[in-house]
Formats: C-alpha cells, sequence, structure tokens
C-alpha cells in the first residue's frame, strides 16, 4: 500500500505501523540498551546475522521508523539517522572514501561542508577538489582523477540558493564509475527527489526544513539502492572486499541494495557514534507529519518577497530561483517545479554597513544562525557562518560581502514584506 502512497500521505502514515494494542503514535524508545533470552541471539545481532535492536548508537525503534519515513519519502531502500547534517555529510563521504582518496564537490556548498570537506577530511588523507558547478562539462571531468570515489553537491546552495543540474552531474559521475551524493536539505523530498534524476545517495539536515521548528538538531543519509558497487569493486574495497571487524563479510554480498547502508551504520556509527537521540527523532517526526503543508507556504510566501525586493530599487541584486529573470529559472522548472524552498539571497546598494543596518532595524524577522524553520529569519554569510572562510574562499564559494540570506517563514506574507519595507526604509 505504501508504495503507491503520494508524499502527502508518507508524511503522515510511513515509518511507524503500529500493531494491535500498540499506540497510535510514534514512541520514545528512551533506552540505550535491550534485553535477549540467550546469549546466542546477542551474538547473531552482533554478527550481522540477524536483525535487531540491542545498543541505541547503532540502532533504536524510534529512529528507524523516522528513518524509514524519510527513506520513503525520498523513494529510498534505507536511511539512516545522524546527530546532524553534517554528520550525514560526512558519514555519506567517509563511508566509500579512505586515506588516499579523492573526491569532488561544488565549491557553493555550505561554508560548514566546505570546510569540512577540505580542511578536516584534508587532515584524514582524503583530498576534495571543489569545482564551479557552472564550468562545462570538459572542464568539470579534469577535475577526476583515478582515485576520485565521489560527487558532491546540493539540491539549492546554501547560502547562494544556486539550482544544482543533478542529472548533468550525475551522468558526468556515473560515467567515471563514482556515485552522486546530493545533499537535498533546502528543497526536501516534497519538492525534488533527486533519485528521480540519477542522484545515488542523499543527505539531509533534518535540524532544518523537515523538523521545522528548529528544536532538534538532526541529520540523514538515504541510500536509492541504485549504483552497482561491484561493477566498480577496485574502487569501493570497503564494500566490495572482506571487513575483518565482522569475521570477514562483504557487505555487498551479503546485503545486496543495503550495503551501502549497513555499513554506515554496522562500522561508521558503531566506531564514531554521532547517531540521532530517540528523543530528537521523535520531534523530527512530528515535523514531517507537516512537513508537505509546510514547504507550499514557505514557497508561496517566498516568491511573494522575492517579487517585492526585485522592484525594490534598494536592492543591487536577487537570486531566487522562482523568478523568471533568474539565472537558474530553467533549472527551478525542471527539478522543482511546485516551489524551491522560502530562502532567498540578495544584496543592497551600498556598503557592508548597509546590509547590518538593515538586518538591526528588523522587529519580526530576527537575526540567528539558523534557516529553514518556520520562523522568518536573516544571516549574513560572510560575518556569521562563513566567516572562517577567506576572501577567497568567499568569493570561490559565490558569496559576495553583501549577501543577505532571507529564510521566509510560514507567517502571513503582508506582515514579512512590511517588515523588509520598514527596515529598508531606515537605511
Amino acid at each position: 500500500m505504501e508504495d503507491k502512497l503520494k508524499r502527502e500521505s508518507l508524511c503522515v502514515q510511513a515509518g511507524w505501523k503500529p500493531k494491535k494494542g500498540e499506540p497510535r503514535v510514534l514512541p520514545i524508545y528512551q533506552s540505550t540498551t535491550f534485553k535477549y533470552d540467550n546469549s546466542e541471539q546477542m551474538a547473531r545481532l552482533f554478527d550481522l546475522e540477524e536483525s535487531g535492536y540491542f545498543y541505541t548508537r547503532l540502532q533504536n525503534p524510534t529512529n528507524d521508523a523516522v528513518a524509514e519515513k524519510i527513506a520513503q519519502l525520498e523513494g529510498g531502500v534505507g536511511a539512516m539517522l545522524t546527530s546532524s547534517g553534517q554528520a550525514a555529510n560526512f558519514y555519506a563521504v567517509f563511508n566509500i572514501c579512505q586515506a588516499g582518496d579523492h573526491f569532488i564537490a561544488t565549491d557553493t556548498i555550505y561554508g560548514g561542508t566546505f570546510n569540512l570537506f577540505g580542511v578536516t577530511m584534508k587532515k584524514l588523507g582524503i583530498e576534495c577538489t571543489f569545482i564551479d558547478p557552472d564550468w562545462d562539462d570538459d572542464k568539470i571531468e579534469a577535475a577526476f582523477r583515478p582515485n576520485t570515489k565521489c560527487v558532491f553537491g546540493e539540491t539549492i546552495s546554501n547560502p547562494g540558493v544556486n539550482v544544482f543540474d543533478i542529472e548533468r552531474f550525475a551522468r558526468m559521475a556515473h560515467k567515471h564509475g563514482v556515485p552522486l551524493i546530493v545533499d537535498n536539505t533546502f528543497a526536501t523530498p516534497i519538492n525534488c527527489r533527486p533519485f528521480e534524476w540519477g542522484a545515488d545517495i542523499v543527505t539531509h539536515s533534518t535540524t532544518k526544513y523537515m523538523d521545522g521548528h528548529a528544536s532538534a538538531v538532526g541529520g540523514a543519509i538515504v541510500d536509492s539502492g541504485n549504483f552497482d558497487w561491484d561493477a566498480h569493486a577496485d574502487k569501493f574495497p570497503g564494500l566490495c572486499q572482506p571487513d575483518e571487524s565482522y569475521h570477514g563479510l562483504v557487505y555487498t554480498k551479503a546485503f545486496g541494495k543495503m550495503a551501502y547502508m549497513t555499513k554506515a551504520t554496522a562500522q561508521l556509527m558503531r566506531d564514531l557514534g554521532s547517531i540521532q537521540s530517540p528523543m530528537n527523532a521523535f520531534l523530527l517526526n512530528l515535523g514531517l507529519e507537516t512537513l508537505h503543508l509546510r514547504m507550499k507556504q514557505h514557497c508561496a510566501n517566498a516568491q511573494k518577497v522575492a517579487e517585492f525586493l526585485e522592484q525594490d530599487n534598494r536592492v543591487a541584486w536577487i537570486n531566487y530561483c522562482g523568478l523568471k529573470s533568474n539565472k537558474y529559472y530553467g533549472l527551478g522548472q525542471k527539478y522543482l517545479p511546485d516551489g524551491s524552498c522560502g530562502v532567498i539571497a540578495f544584496g543592497l546598494k551600498g556598503s557592508r554597513d548597509e546590509a547590518i543596518k538593515f538586518m538591526d532595524s528588523l522587529k519580526m524577522i530576527c537575526i540567528v544562525t539558523h534557516v529553514a524553520d518556520a520562523r522568518t529569519c536573516v544571516l549574513h554569510p560572510a560575518s556569521h557562518t562563513h566567516r572562517q572562510l577567506s576572501e577567497e574562499q568567499l568569493r570561490q564559494a559565490g558569496i559576495a560581502p553583501d549577501l543577505i540570506r532571507l529564510s521566509v517563514g510560514i507567517e502571513n506574507a503582508d506582515d514579512i514584506i512590511d517588515d523588509i519595507k520598514q527596515a529598508l526604509d531606515r537605511i
């Protein structure tokens, strides 16, 4: 039945299936450990010979129900919750990369992810080449190496809100025998399902629209099950060769389409932790139940705000793919025909001081580090979230000194516009 349900119904119904006499609402399994009747039962779980629960760092019923809901929303074969979106992106890449390997990422990705890939993972011996997604195919393909293991991009970039050409990058990645990983945080599976355009693995910061209330930090990884790891076995020994930590088990042979997710859970989560707490997973599920409703409101409001900003002569530039004048309008219509997200990037005429004064003059709209929740908020990335990047790195990531990231919430659109207008009037 669930295979036939639309995304709106999956938001409400998928994941938790109560049996007779069980709670209708997903329970919080707030327990670190689970009981078994004898030692042999536990041993089979540790050897991955049976599926079950024994320690929440690896699996928990609350987490698994929510992960299953997200997997169904994305159209994947399996998913895993993590403690944050950063953890999800790290695990997604590290699950197939090791010291001496290389991968490619677009240079427009979120600053924290840029730093994770370019600095922290480099310390682990994994090198990342950042490319401009607007380069032509030949220039991008020149970035591939024999030891390249994946390509990474964001459906809608944070904070620049550029639209990623998923189908194009999937084609190039597959030509070189590697998977495409797409961070689908801003679009959510309500507005885009990257697997339908050739992506292989999807990540989320569930902290954003999926949670929707800014109440719980979390992340998720979803696998399409479509990438043939064994066809490129020499590139992916972690999946296609024996894992000595599990008595020589080979993930692709033992788990088929679930090989990637099983390895991520049984190996990375086992060794590194970063599990999402059951309480946070419970809160995430409450957010998911209204995701389809909220995304419509976010997009409708953002469209009105973007049209207002485009017409105001105090605005120097604006980037929002819902505008027909926008560079990414065509890609937006292809991948995001029902709306993109509530995030808008724009700049004001004048210096950085004008941007700061504008934000400080807002009344209802708050200056916060967060983005993509129910409340309208604003941020100056060069001064805040991306301040760890050098001027050269900011330019490389397409972040102008005057870029303001406006995350349009689900309040009344007229109230949002009135607050923006009064703040503009003060500069």
